[in-house]
């Protein structure tokens, strides 16, 4: 079995030094441990705050990773995994459907030309920013009788390189959505800088915490704000200290991915 990873020396330190340095789980059991190391890190978390473990959800991100390691995570109890491209998401879908209780969210920035697919299998969507992709979605959904759970990406870092709102957009974007009902708005979700400084990663979780405060006022009714997704394997224990209520964690669960993040993707963005 693998040994845990060194614990920071004091205080609630980002982990993003470990990037990529996370040893592959193989077996079922490095699976198991894996997720329970986890699950350690987001109840310390919380009792730091004083926040219910149970009030958190963990959303293991299986990008990259192949077939058969999803498999294995199945049967370590894994029953929702986040994938950042929907391309590669459903053709897993549709490779693992005799996993009949094996769900999708996709996590990473989506095209409008790529709703369908969306539409077609995913039972959450993670990264809503624009009103165009808002009404191709609840078109799709409709002549798919399905809906689907949505959060609002908000770009918190203000940088070029990530996708989503910024912070002072978002009350209009609510108010602009189609009101249907096959996109249910569960909450909002950020990517904070991928930075070794704390406090620059905290000021992003705060940012969206706020702004979900401020936007309760005034979201209309059919809106829900109740869930904040931010936090993925080097900086989740913050984003829980902050209100997160959904972390998207990959690399610590499945280990480190066989190719880096510069093929991966376009820019600098992350989404585990």
């Amino acid at each position: 079995m693998q040994t845990p990873l060194p614990e920071p020396d004091s205080g609630t330190q980002t982990r993003h030094a470990l990037h990529g340095q996370y040893p592959r789980a193989e077996t079922v059991d490095d699976f198991r441990h894996n997720l329970a190391l986890v699950h350690e890190r987001i109840n310390a978390a919380c009792q730091r705050v004083g926040r219910d473990p149970t009030s958190v959800r963990l959303l293991p991100v299986s990008k990259t990773i192949d077939e058969a390691h999803i498999r294995l995570a199945y049967q370590a109890g894994c029953r929702l995994l986040g994938e950042n491209k929907v391309q590669e998401a459903h053709h897993k879908w549709q490779a693992m459907q005799d996993l009949g209780d094996l769900q999708w969210s996709v996590i990473g920035h989506l095209q409008t030309n790529k709703a369908k697919l969306v539409a077609r299998f995913a039972s959450e969507f993670q990264a809503l920013d624009s009103l165009r992709l808002a009404q191709t979605l609840e078109r799709r959904l409709q002549s798919e009788g399905r809906s689907l759970d949505v959060f609002v990406q908000v770009n918190t870092s203000n940088e070029a390189s990530k996708y989503g709102l910024a912070p002072d957009e978002v009350a209009g974007f609510l108010q602009a959505l189609p009101r249907s009902g096959a996109l249910r708005v569960r909450g909002l979700m950020t990517l904070a800088l991928f930075s070794a400084q704390p406090e620059q990663v905290r000021a992003c979780f705060v940012r969206l915490r706020e702004l979900r405060d401020q936007l309760r006022q005034q979201a209309p009714a059919n809106i829900g704000l109740d869930e904040l997704s931010m936090g993925m394997s080097g900086d989740f224990e913050i984003a829980i200290e902050e209100g997160a209520s959904v972390v998207r964690v990959g690399q610590a669960i499945f280990g480190a991915r066989t190719v880096p993040d510069s093929h991966y993707w376009p820019s600098n963005e992350r989404t585990e």
